[in-house]
């Protein structure tokens, strides 16, 4: 067992942030952000996810084109993962990399949070335009958009962050 890590607490102090502060996200803690993504699992270990650093002013830009829901973050990361590398079930041919890049956001979302960066997941963007300007070759498929950086003191969770259904309504043993 793993001694001081309190997951429970991680995942609850979790939000989606949608107000953030104009101080930039340091090299040093981006890079652990990275590395949290850079160990999460895979299908078969194929590591498809393909993962670009928007944290310029230019492409702070071109981010604002794709989605409306940047938040004014000082950085955002586009998960991407490559089709031709991605595992394939053999029964019906689903593929793995929309999942395996979903794992890898989860993954670099908690460790930013540990580390005091807010995030929000952003699926809300508009794909063509993303290749477009980002320059996303067509074997490249984006999953997701992280945005992210230190929340402003007005920052807070949603009125609904803390309302979960019954763990029963959403879980069933053996039977459906």
């Amino acid at each position: 067992m793993i001694e001081n890590i309190d997951f429970f607490k991680l995942a609850e102090e979790r939000y989606s942030v949608r107000n953030f502060s104009n101080k930039a996200i340091e090299k040093s803690v981006l890079d652990k952000i990275l590395k949290g993504g850079h160990l999460a699992p895979t299908a078969c270990n194929r590591q498809p996810q393909r993962i670009l650093i928007i944290n310029s002013e230019e492409g702070i830009m071109k981010l604002r084109k794709c989605t409306e829901c940047h938040f004014g973050a000082s950085a955002a990361i586009l998960i991407c993962y490559d089709k031709n590398e991605c595992w394939q079930r053999k029964y019906d041919g689903k593929a793995s990399g929309d999942i395996d890049a979903s794992i890898v956001t989860t993954h670099m979302m908690l460790e930013a949070t540990a580390l005091g960066v807010g995030t929000t997941w952003v699926m809300h963007f508009i794909p063509e335009t993303v290749r477009e300007e980002f320059a996303i070759p067509t074997n490249i498929e984006p999953v997701a958009l992280l945005v992210l950086g230190y929340p402003a003191p007005s920052a807070k969770p949603f009125p609904g962050h803390t309302q979960f259904r019954p763990l029963e309504d959403l879980v069933s043993y053996n039977e459906f």
